[in-house]
């Protein structure tokens, strides 16, 4: 099973200041088109938040003329960024969303169960686990506890060393880490929010954050309350679950990387090949 995770798209409406400082809806029908190079194709395509900026049904309109390109299956979690009701009404036709409350829910048709949390505070930049949600994960997690898991929310529940997106982090994450640590057949929790790849542990289990698609904030650990973002290669994540071993990989796939120099063909090293045009950029 390959599992491909973006995150934080941001996508507005013609005009808007990051549609045309950071270009955030070409950027997302970049990283669609990456996706569909991929072989092999993800079983499954997660969207972790803060899919659109202002959360009007426009931009989910726009959003989802651009998501329509997958080949593969979509799934999308909220972020501080969208709007609960509006996101889901704009993804009714794909049945994954309850009818009411918190955009929680399951998929069980791979061999890696994955669960999608809203971690959204109306209204809020940071996030939330309350014990409603807790609850409703601990239900879920005792419901198959053999079967290999990956959470997927917009906030991560860990500090990032970024002191300004930290500010707005996950409420409830001792209460979350002590529900995880329980439950070890989570393989992984994937997030967004922060536009950077990040990668630690957390509560028995390893937690990470997916870049944007368009603009990343800049790496800066001085605990200096500023942020600035660059127009760093944006990315997705690949979690390749490998049946051998009976465990999740996680890659990092940039968006728009160079061509591929050939050194091994299958049967030969071919050390001597020309490099191919636009190889030294």
């Amino acid at each position: 099973m390959l599992i491909a995770q973006i995150s934080d798209t941001h996508v507005q409406l013609p005009g808007g200041l990051l549609d045309q400082n950071y270009r955030t809806a070409q950027h997302l029908a970049r990283a669609v088109s990456h996706l569909n190079s991929l072989t092999p194709q993800p079983d499954v395509v997660l969207l972790t938040g803060d899919a659109v900026d202002a959360g009007s049904p426009q931009e989910y309109g726009r959003l989802r003329e651009i998501l329509a390109a997958l080949k593969a299956p979509l799934f999308v979690i909220p972020g501080n960024h969208d709007d609960r009701e509006t996101m889901r009404h704009a993804f009714q036709h794909c049945r994954f969303f309850p009818r009411d409350g918190f955009l929680h829910y399951t998929l069980e048709d791979w061999p890696v169960r994955l669960v999608g949390l809203d971690t959204v505070i109306p209204g809020e930049a940071g996030g939330r686990l309350c014990d409603v949600r807790l609850a409703w994960l601990s239900a879920r997690l005792a419901e198959a506890p053999t079967r290999p898991t990956v959470l997927f929310m917009h906030h991560p529940p860990f500090r990032t060393g970024l002191a300004v997106m930290d500010g707005m982090g996950l409420d409830g994450a001792p209460a979350f880490a002590r529900l995880i640590s329980s439950h070890p057949q989570v393989q992984q929790i994937v997030s967004g929010h922060i536009h950077r790849p990040i990668v630690t542990r957390f509560a028995g289990t390893v937690a990470s954050v997916c870049p944007s698609t368009a603009q990343q904030a800049v790496l800066d650990l001085r605990q200096q309350r500023t942020l600035a973002v660059a127009m760093e290669p944006p990315a997705a994540t690949l979690l390749w679950w490998d049946t051998t071993t009976q465990s999740l990989v996680h890659h990092l796939s940039v968006i728009g990387e160079r061509p591929a120099h050939t050194l091994y063909d299958g049967t030969q090293w071919k050390m001597d090949n020309p490099l191919p045009p636009g190889f030294h950029g």
